[in-house]
């Protein structure tokens, strides 16, 4: 697990500043897996529906991609198929949590900042059991990197205090990282899949 040097100033400030200079590298290095995968999201959608639990009760949260975030709606739509509930993510202010509205495919969306897309307010606000999560790396012991916002990491928090809840990464292969900077309030995924394998976390 990666630290601060002795003179790097506080340890917060000094992880913050090694996650930043992630970050612009992780991005490139999405990009690059991403290209090389093109058919990454058909097969983490095989891989998923084949070697994780989705309970047939489950309400699952999934996410409008951005970019070249590995796309989780083949695997939304075979969910939605089995019968399964989905709802998609919403932030409504900077520093709380999110906030998660139903949807079902075909459901009309609105146009959210960054230029994904989220539901309307008029989709009942719902408390998923699971959550499909994008990310720009990850480590083997199932932290991920994200943009800095920390609304995931706040979710969790929020979530699991109240119920068990199972957080799922979706990425490339490529966007794995021997170690991750690691502050107090980020927390671990319960498992991973990508265009290679399913990974699960303790």
């Amino acid at each position: 697990m990666s630290g601060p040097t002795a003179d790097s100033g506080s340890p917060n400030e000094a992880t913050m500043a090694a996650k930043a200079a992630l970050r612009s590298r992780m991005t490139e290095r999405r990009r690059r897996a991403a290209a090389a995968a093109p058919a990454a999201a058909e097969t983490v959608r095989d891989r998923a529906i084949a070697d994780l639990d989705f309970p047939p009760d489950a309400l699952v949260s999934a996410y409008w991609p951005l970019r070249d975030e590995l796309d989780p709606r083949p695997l939304m739509l075979a969910l939605a198929a089995q019968g399964r509930r989905l709802c998609l993510p919403v932030v409504e202010a900077s520093g709380a949590p999110l906030v998660f509205r139903a949807w079902h495919p075909g459901d009309p969306l609105a146009e959210a900042c960054f230029g994904t897309q989220i539901p309307y307010d008029t989709a009942p606000v719902v408390v998923p059991d699971m959550l499909l999560i994008p990310l720009l790396a990850f480590d083997g012991h199932g932290y991920r990197l994200g943009y800095g916002g920390g609304f995931y990491d706040r979710t969790l928090a929020d979530l699991r205090r109240v119920k068990a809840i199972t957080a799922v990464g979706l990425a490339y292969a490529g966007q794995q990282v021997e170690d991750l900077p690691i502050e107090a309030t980020d927390r671990r995924l319960d498992a991973l899949v990508t265009e290679r394998a399913v990974l699960r976390f303790g």
